[in-house]
């Protein structure tokens, strides 16, 4: 039997480096869609958009999931590297406080008076629906 390939994973937040471990495919929310990165993988640089990177380390097991607001992924043939702006584990995200948090944003919207505030309020709802859709498993339609 032949060993899989595996490709060196790092996620790293403002705060600290979240992961870094080899994996056999992750998948990305890049800006242009979903995009799967393996071991030999063209190099590229993508911004991302709010949603889900799944690790796979095994065929037979589920991905392990993990939330990020957006950020940069640096991708080579033996590294992938993800700068995200926020990440959270998929597993601690809860959608009762996920939805109070989207009712406070657009409550805040509404007495919003500076365009300024209000850009940045529209961003912070924009990052939570995402963690909705990533909770419940709605489609980005």
């Amino acid at each position: 039997m032949t060993e899989q390939s595996t490709i060196d994973f790092e996620l790293v937040s403002p705060e600290r480096k979240l992961v870094s471990e080899p994996v056999n495919m992750v998948v990305i929310p890049g800006s242009e869609g979903e995009m799967g990165v393996g071991s030999g993988h063209s190099s590229v640089l993508s911004s991302l958009n709010p949603g889900v990177i799944a690790l796979y380390t095994n065929d037979n097991e589920e991905p392990r999931k993990i939330f990020v607001a957006g950020g940069f992924a640096d991708v080579t043939a033996e590294i992938c590297t993800v700068l995200a702006e926020e990440a959270i584990l998929l597993e601690d995200l809860n959608q009762s406080e996920i939805d109070q948090e989207l009712k406070d944003l657009n409550e805040d919207l509404g007495m919003a008076a500076e365009e300024s505030d209000k850009a940045k309020i529209e961003d912070r709802i924009t990052i939570t629906k995402a963690k909705r859709r990533a909770v419940t498993g709605e489609a980005i339609f």
